[in-house]
């Protein structure tokens, strides 16, 4: 049994634990699928580079808004997909062969699955391999979830894994879910052409974000798409190319694709845990301690495999938080996870931190709301914005910074100061009135929100 001093299991953020600080180690890196894991290959990298390619899309087609004549002709789909991934392949390729070619570095293409505590079978395209290890680094990523009728059905379906990189465009688009995976989706294909219907069973798009967001981006989006709310898929039927949804009120949905962004689940169930010790939550998601240890002696976890928040920068950070703990038993870090931003790529775009309002009510919080709309300041005007906005969530007496949640153009980006003061403990008041905001810069809107509190 070929022995190594470190295995790491996943070549996506894993790769990152595997630095120069290891380079006196026996290291080795399993990949079962793609280097660079979901984020380059199918995840937040693709799908930003052609939500962007939407983006510019129907900035052309709303361009009549701002008194400028001009019309679209088409988004050369078949072009667009090969910018994209003709760069992220070879970013990929080019992170396997510089692995491969690190002496200091065994690279196994296949599966991994534990055999014993910190001792794993690998399946190559060559046979078999059987490794053990002095400390194991489990970050084998998730894959999306698939509902039983869609299984059952055996008709052909896409999820985000395939979609973004199909020959063309479908006439008619069904998606399943109305998650940020299914919204941001939407306006790819609707940008490209298609007739997009989404089957969500919640009574909102975009549910786990504050309510006043989920309300407003359902709202807006009701034009552009056929929403069928509050219901779920009970059989899919039809032909390949002419598909037919039976929903759960009896209705149907004709479409030519379907797409299946319904959410992801772990990819826990792969690896044989309970023969190495480790323990998973209900969900299948592996159980670390705040310093990503399993349960098991020697293996640690990070990202989407174990974590509650399934996001690249999440994992990224864990892989820092891994990496310094492999070395410094004796001086462990940990990963906080309490103040973990996020954003959607839709038109608009929407922005969150911390708390929503649903989160403080439900709680018993005694909170303030601030809200300030894109068409209050100068540069909203602008822009001609009238849905845009910000709210910001403040414990009342304090002015502590609960939570954030924007929805307008640059919304990733306006968000990064209440960020900032969340988790640096910068009060409401004071990040309202210290600091110079620019006139007649979109963050005014930040600035009016904070204001708004009335602090």
């Amino acid at each position: 049994m070929r022995h190594h001093d470190l295995v790491v299991i996943g070549a996506g953020s894993g790769n990152a634990v595997v630095d120069e600080s290891l380079a006196d180690l026996d290291v080795a890196v399993v990949e079962e699928r793609w280097f660079g894991g979901t984020c380059l290959n199918a995840g937040c990298i693709p799908s930003k580079m052609l939500a962007h390619t939407a983006h510019v899309a129907r900035s052309v087609r709303e361009a009549g808004a701002f008194d400028v004549d001009a019309a679209l002709k088409a988004v050369r789909w078949r072009d667009a997909r090969d910018r994209v991934f003709g760069r992220l392949d070879a970013e990929r390729d080019r992170g396997r062969r510089g692995r491969m070619e690190d002496d200091s570095v065994s690279v196994y293409e296949g599966s991994a699955w534990f055999t014993g505590p910190r001792t794993l079978r690998i399946e190559r395209a060559d046979g078999a391999l059987d490794v053990s290890a002095g400390q194991i680094v489990v970050a084998a990523g998730g894959r999306p979830l698939v509902p039983e009728p869609v299984v059952d059905a055996n008709l052909p379906y896409e999820t985000s894994d395939t979609v973004m990189r199909i020959d063309s465009p479908p006439q008619r688009l069904a998606i399943l879910g109305g998650g940020y995976i299914a919204a941001e989706l939407a306006e790819v294909f609707a940008a490209a052409g298609s007739s997009v219907t989404i089957v969500e069973k919640e009574d909102h798009l975009l549910g786990p974000q504050d309510e006043t967001v989920a309300e407003r981006f359902t709202s807006l989006v009701r034009s552009r798409y056929d929403l069928r709310l509050g219901q779920e898929v009970s059989t899919v039927g039809g032909r390949p190319g002419a598909l037919r949804l039976t929903l759960d009120d009896g209705s149907t949905v004709e479409a030519d694709m379907l797409l299946v962004a319904v959410g992801r689940v772990p990819n826990s169930d792969r690896l044989n845990l309970e023969a190495a010790g480790i323990a998973t939550h209900g969900d299948g998601r592996v159980i670390v301690d705040e310093h990503q240890r399993t349960t098991a002696d020697g293996v640690f976890a990070l990202g989407d495999i174990c974590s509650a928040v399934p996001l690249k920068h999440v994992a990224n950070r864990e892989a820092k938080v891994v990496a310094h703990n492999l070395r410094h038993p004796d001086d462990l870090i940990a990963a906080d996870h309490g103040l973990v931003p996020a954003a959607v790529f839709t038109r608009p775009q929407i922005a969150s931190v911390g708390a929503t309002e649903q989160d403080c009510r439900d709680k018993g919080l005694d909170y303030l709301v601030g809200k300030a709309g894109y068409g209050d300041v100068a540069y909203g005007w602008a822009m001609e914005d009238t849905t845009g906005f910000c709210k910001v969530l403040a414990e009342a007496g304090t002015g502590r910074l609960l939570g954030a949640h924007l929805m307008g153009p640059q919304a990733s980006i306006l968000i990064q100061p209440l960020i900032l003061a969340a988790t640096l403990g910068i009060d409401a008041a004071t990040l309202a009135t210290s600091p110079y905001w620019i006139h007649p810069a979109l963050t005014e809107v930040v600035e009016n929100a904070l204001l708004d509190l009335g602090l």
